[in-house]
């Protein structure tokens, strides 16, 4: 398989998680809002928001392959962040699961940084 074909397959991959999830939020923002309360999120009625349109937004961008390399960026600390204030609970094995699986997403999305969107993507048009 080509690295362009393979590169399109990740973007994709990538960025399901994230659309799924984007949208998701979108049928339940005030209970998202809570749960961000909770773990002590500020200004959880304004991040919430930010979350959706990071997500929605960032995974539009990796899938289609615009801006690849800042969206990649965006959504590795967002990765990072998101594992460590949701889900680094080392007494709670799931919880760490998904901290890690948060981790090697962010490793995915650096390589994507470092690599580019490669042919069959917006980016490549632009150049």
């Amino acid at each position: 398989m080509s690295n362009n074909i393979q590169l399109l397959v990740g973007r994709v991959l990538m960025s399901v998680i994230f659309l799924m999830s984007g949208f998701g939020k979108l049928g339940a923002v005030e209970g998202t809002a809570g749960y961000m309360a909770s773990m002590g999120v500020p200004a959880p009625g304004l991040t919430v928001w930010l979350v959706i349109a990071l997500e929605i937004l960032g995974g539009i961008a990796i899938l289609v392959g615009f801006f690849t390399r800042y969206a990649a960026w965006a959504l590795a600390a967002f990765c990072v962040a998101s594992g460590y204030l949701g889900h680094y609970q080392p007494d709670d094995q799931m919880q760490m699961i998904s901290f890690m699986k948060n981790l090697a997403m962010a490793g995915g999305f650096l390589a994507l940084a470092a690599a580019g969107a490669g042919s069959f993507s917006v980016d490549a048009r632009r150049n």
